[in-house]
């Protein structure tokens, strides 16, 4: 019961966050590629290192797993 697990850290680096983002909050260039959503998903890292912004939580999580990374959602 107390075999050590050494692949946690790597695991961990792989983890990204994806948090709704009004994009009125966004700096004009990205409203305008927005095409008129309120809101979009952004996939960001742990040290706050933004990805990707994508349409919708499903895409936004379909892409971290494509990528390789676990996604997890922020409120």
């Amino acid at each position: 019961m107390n075999t050590a697990f050494n692949k946690m850290p790597k695991a961990a680096d792989r983890i990204v966050y994806v948090r709704a983002v009004e994009v009125a909050d966004l700096p004009f260039e990205l409203q305008e590629q927005a095409e008129g959503l309120t809101q979009i998903f952004s996939v960001h890292r742990g040290n706050g290192e933004r990805l990707a912004l994508v349409a919708n939580k499903g895409l936004a999580f379909a892409l971290a797993r494509e990528q390789d990374f676990a996604p997890v959602s922020v409120h």
